[in-house]
């Protein structure tokens, strides 16, 4: 069973929320609430762009996004590996090999 919590990239920008990867480190915030006049963008400049910057600043709130990082670190709990029984621990201070003369 697929965890409801993971998205690919695709799927999220479908999806309004906040949004980490844990390979690259970066958060993506999706916030469809802004209606943007989309008449700037029949000009020929634009055509066919997949995504247009609009601001350098990231208009968010950032003790709210840093609240709600923390409550998703308080509620999720990593795995606990079993040990494998198998496994050989390793020697921490290896026999000294004597020279061959």
């Amino acid at each position: 069973m697929a965890d409801p919590r993971t998205f690919e990239l695709d799927e999220l920008a479908n999806r309004p929320g906040t949004y980490y990867n844990p390979q690259t480190d970066v958060v993506m915030i999706v916030d469809d609430t802004v209606d943007v006049d989309t008449e700037i963008f029949d000009l020929e400049e634009f055509e066919g762009a997949d995504w247009v910057l609009i601001a350098d600043e990231a208009p968010v709130d950032e003790a709210r996004r840093d609240q709600l990082l923390e409550s998703f670190q308080v509620t999720q709990r990593p795995s606990t590996a079993t040990p494998n029984e198998d496994y050989d621990e390793v020697d921490p201070e290896p026999e000294a090999v004597e020279e061959l003369e």
